[in-house]
């Protein structure tokens, strides 16, 4: 290396208007959603997945359709 300095071009600025209204981001959810974790054995893993794959959907959409499934009629405790 012979010590002599590299450039690495001009800054970039700051950012743009649009950046800071967050226009052009990710849609918003419609509908609040809340995480769940739950332990579950790599076999159960598994099989979800398979189930999920084979019905063209996520595991959490799966999962989430057996859940109102299950809980249709139980509002609120």
């Amino acid at each position: 290396m012979s010590g002599e300095r590299i450039g690495f071009g001009a800054r970039p600025g700051a950012p743009d208007a649009w950046v800071r209204r967050g226009e052009g981001g990710p849609a918003k959810a419609e509908v609040y959603t809340a995480r769940l974790t739950v332990d579950i054995t790599p076999e159960l893993r598994g099989r979800i997945r398979i189930a999920a794959f084979r019905r063209g959907v996520t595991m959490a959409a799966l999962l989430r359709e057996l859940l109102e499934t299950r809980f249709a009629g139980e509002e609120g405790a």
